[in-house]
């Protein structure tokens, strides 16, 4: 294999990078097409909210080379889509409930062709209110689904024997995914009515569900392939599956094969996004300036459907309070109805929007108090022991020992003073830095979800097949899987051919999300692996004639006894063990223990551990123009102990500048009629080469990590974005230094626009 040399043995490799490099990495636009391949595209509503009156098709059907074109009254099973919540058909129906809500989809020779049949579609809707505002929606009780609580202690009693109180608002912003690679399926028709559909999808179950469902087959009837997909963020968890619907509907009913895969104005019109919270925060505190009391109200601006957004508010909910120790809390979410794109996962699933409050409420305080934010902070980190306002008690607490290590390591209080004199310095030039805590929870919070499987073949010449329900969006965790399965054999990295993910080798998966995916999946690899091996190690006794109680390893492709090399290499090992006729495959399976969650009683344990770490953020702002920069990110994270340290510094960074974006740059902008503005890269700003920070300094905390990650290595995915909010205050720290009296909003993005406002307001 390309560029890999001795790599399970090494921490720092990537098995997808020399393929990444030299352009021979494989996504669904290259799946070799079929011949008689079809190409399909979607009619979508106009308009945000309107009862249908009419639809004239008849002029794109005559176009020459359109095939057909389907509405709701050709699906063959239920018109619905969605996952949580049976609220979202497929094709519309008698109404339209957002901008870009698919009417019809028009199948033809080739996509050009499909794209001039929209043009000739003809459509009447008549209009209805619009809603776009969660509080709007909230007091119109246009709601997705139940409002929920989290609380512990008594708030109202704490708040009246506190010496400090502050309450005030905040609100943060949709960001949108930008993967690289858009939403697309090809479905191809196969033998007896079933369908083979490879999908750029983060859940291929969930697909394989909703297409059957649309098809009105069983699930064992629809196959979906992965190869791996460019890029998902969470955007292509649930959202994946109307595609891979359409484009099955209409293979189902042609029997040819069809592709659809999105133009990036499309997919950023049709597709959900972050889900933008308007909140609400009364903060206490007591004479030593800690947090007494906190109470919080969260509306969440869920979109036309519920998608994932009930799931997104509880992790809202689960992190409402971040790092802190606060023994009364009482924070209610509730999932608004809007006339937008149903809104959908995004990394950190609702975690930073609950984490955006809490820090804004903290900055607050401090202000009113005109004590530092740091001391604040501080004063309040959480430690083993404390109960969560979700009932879990905090165990392995890493979170104080973070946040030294990187006030030490980094030297804060130079960094202080050295910001100081250049403000005095400087007079159009200001300076800001921040700290940014953060304590994580890895699970998926639905604890059903929390289980994976894993195929493993050895084959009779010594190498090894597996298959995961893990689906690669470039996070690195193809890599991980066969570091899992070389160390499991102890064979080297090019032993390892790892398969494509297929409903088919591993059935009922769980989507590639909630940072568990290497934990649910390496574990199922592990017990596998395992299984092969207690094979084999009976073979070894019979063959090298050793007794039972022999300590058998095999590593280095050799078999070792008692820790000295024996003369059986693994080559013959599997050999003999497959003229045995010794079971060389195996399923392995995994779920999560100790977790558990009463949503009846809001209490429980759900997650398997928490990830911590902090950030020191510092930017320079120019007080004319309100731009800014970051000069410098300093982090010290809690990776437990790194299975390969080149992919977790890479998702760290990835995370900590995504999370940066959220909070300054990336403005998702709807207006009153609930059309989207920033409907593309020119309108729509992400983090480049030139507002990345210049410098970010990672160092890992020492620690021996936590027996529920794989191999003890935390997951690294979704905990870096939280870094990112401290950029915000940051920049209003730097606002600060320039106007100490300016009114900071507390609302994100930071945008330069609301930099300069603030500066002079």
């Amino acid at each position: 294999m390309i560029g890999v040399e001795k790599a399970s043995k090494k921490k720092a490799f990537n098995i997808d990078a020399p393929y990444h490099v030299t352009g021979q990495t494989k996504y669904l636009d290259d799946v070799p097409e079929l011949q008689g391949t079809l190409y399909a595209k979607v009619f979508y509503s106009p308009i945000a909210h309107g009862h249908i009156q009419h639809i004239d098709a008849s002029k794109a059907a005559a176009l020459v080379g359109v095939v057909r074109i389907f509405s709701n009254k050709d699906i063959p099973g239920e018109n619905q889509v969605g996952g949580i919540i049976p609220d979202e058909p497929l094709l519309a129906e008698k109404e339209v409930h957002f901008i870009g809500q698919p009417i019809l989809l028009v199948v033809a020779e080739t996509e050009e062709i499909a794209i001039k049949a929209l043009q000739l579609i003809e459509v009447e809707i008549e209009p209805k209110e619009v809603i776009v505002d969660p509080r709007q929606a909230f007091y119109n009780e246009s709601l997705l689904s139940k409002s929920r609580t989290f609380n512990i202690g008594d708030t109202d009693k704490a708040f009246d024997n506190c010496k400090y109180v502050f309450e005030g608002t905040t609100e943060s912003g949709g960001q949108e995914h930008v993967y690289l690679e858009p939403q697309g399926a090809y479905a191809i028709p196969q033998n007896r009515g079933s369908m083979l559909i490879h999908s750029s999808t983060q859940g291929p179950t969930a697909v394989q569900r909703t297409c059957a469902r649309i098809l009105g087959v069983p699930m064992n009837q629809v196959e979906v392939d992965v190869n791996r997909i460019g890029g998902g963020f969470g955007g292509k968890e649930d959202q994946a599956s109307p595609w891979a619907a359409m484009v099955a509907l209409a293979a189902y009913l042609l029997q040819k094969p069809v592709k659809y895969i999105l133009e990036r104005k499309e997919d950023l019109q049709m597709t959900g996004k972050r889900h933008p919270y308007k909140s609400e925060y009364k903060i206490g505190l007591n004479e030593d300036l800690r947090i007494i009391a906190y109470k919080a109200t969260f509306f969440q601006n869920g979109g036309a459907a519920a998608d994932l957004s009930p799931a997104v508010l509880e992790r809202t909910l689960f992190h409402a309070t971040n790092s802190y120790a606060i023994p009364n809390v009482n924070v209610t979410a509730h999932c608004c109805k809007t006339h937008l794109p149903p809104n959908t996962a995004f990394r950190g699933f609702g975690g930073p929007q609950g984490m955006f409050v809490i820090e804004s409420a903290i900055h607050r305080a401090a202000r009113e108090l005109n004590v530092s934010v740091v001391e604040l902070q501080e004063k309040n980190l959480m430690a083993d022991g404390l109960e969560l306002p979700y009932g879990q008690i905090v165990e392995e607490c890493q979170a104080q020992k973070c946040w030294h290590q990187s006030k030490s390591n980094f030297d804060f209080k130079q960094a202080t003073q050295e910001i100081e004199i250049f403000n005095q310095n400087n007079r159009y030039l200001k300076k800001g830095i921040a700290l940014m805590p953060v304590c994580f929870g890895i699970s998926f919070t639905n604890t059903p979800m929390n289980n994976a499987r894993a195929l493993v073949h050895v084959y009779s010449d010594g190498s090894v097949g597996i298959s995961t329900g893990a689906v690669e969006m470039g996070q690195g965790v193809s890599t991980k899987m066969i570091q899992i399965a070389a160390q499991g054999f102890g064979v080297e990295a090019d032993k390892i051919k790892l398969e494509n993910t297929n409903t088919t080798r591993v059935a009922n998966t769980s989507p590639s999300a909630a940072s568990a995916t290497a934990d649910l999946n390496g574990k199922a690899l592990q017990d596998a692996t395992r299984q092969i091996v207690e094979r084999l190690n009976v073979v070894v006794l019979e063959e090298l004639k050793i007794e039972k109680d022999a300590d058998i390893q095999l590593k280095n492709e050799w078999v070792y006894v008692n820790g000295v090399q024996s003369d059986l290499p693994w080559k013959d090992l599997v050999q003999k063990a497959f003229l045995k006729r010794v079971n060389l495959s195996a399923k392995g399976h995994y779920s999560t223990p100790r977790i558990h969650f009463d949503k009846t009683k809001e209490k429980g344990h759900p997650f398997a551990y928490h990830v911590y770490g902090t950030a020191i953020l510092t930017t320079t702002v120019d007080c004319l123009r309100g731009n800014y920069e970051f000069d410098s990110v300093r982090l010290v994270h809690d990776f437990g102990a790194s299975m390969n340290t080149a992919i977790d510094l890479g998702q760290i960074e990835g995370g900590l500048v995504q999370g940066m974006g959220w909070m300054t740059l990336e403005d998702v902008v709807y207006n009153e009629k609930g059309e989207l503005k920033s409907n593309s890269l020119a309108t729509y700003k992400v983090p480049d080469y030139y507002t990345a920070p210049k410098e970010i300094d990672v160092q890992f905390l020492e620690t021996e990590g936590n027996e529920m990650a794989i191999l003890k290595s935390k997951a690294v995915g979704e905990p870096p974005l939280m870094y990112g909010i401290g950029a915000y205050f940051a920049i209003a720290n730097a606002i600060l230094a320039f106007n100490p009296k300016a009114t900071i909003p507390y609302s994100a993005p930071m945008t330069t626009e609301k930099v300069l406002l603030a500066l002079y307001s």
